[in-house]
């Protein structure tokens, strides 16, 4: 695959902020049983997705702007489109609408996270190297991390 050159495209496209060429989410969208996994690392530059334990709870304040954002073009969407219904075909209108992005909502919301707050950059060296979804095997590097038994 070749390698998106923007930072906010690979955001969108939900990207690795390192080589902007490996998937943030190991299955699609629509996959509502898996929709949230995300793979340990990076299958081309091998970047850690979570930088810390935890590190996604922050995520929480941006899926809630989402999910406002959502309330807002759902209520509105609904007074234009039933002009001033009752107030219960807000309620199911907003709800069916919040249920139908939440997929969306996390994963973006994961996104922006690492993306702004994962401290990792984008760096043209890593683009060049092959990918574990092409087939071949990435770089095999040596960790400083050892097993204590």
């Amino acid at each position: 695959m070749k390698p998106i050159d923007s930072s906010a495209l690979a955001l969108l496209d939900l990207r690795c902020p390192r080589c902007h060429q490996g998937k943030l989410f190991s299955y699609p969208a629509y996959n509502l049983t898996k929709y949230a996994v995300m793979p340990e690392r990076c299958p081309v530059c091998e970047v850690q997705y979570e930088p810390e334990p935890g590190f996604y709870w922050g995520a929480m304040f941006v899926s809630y702007a989402f999910s406002v954002a959502c309330f807002a073009v759902g209520g509105v969407a609904t007074y234009y489109l039933f002009h001033d219904p009752a107030v219960w075909v807000y309620v199911l209108m907003v709800t069916g609408f919040v249920l139908l992005t939440a997929p969306l909502t996390l994963r973006y919301s994961r996104a922006i996270m690492l993306y702004l707050f994962g401290f990792v950059h984008y760096d043209p060296k890593y683009n060049n190297r092959p990918s574990a979804e092409s087939g071949s095997k990435p770089d095999k590097r040596k960790s400083t991390l050892r097993v204590v038994a």
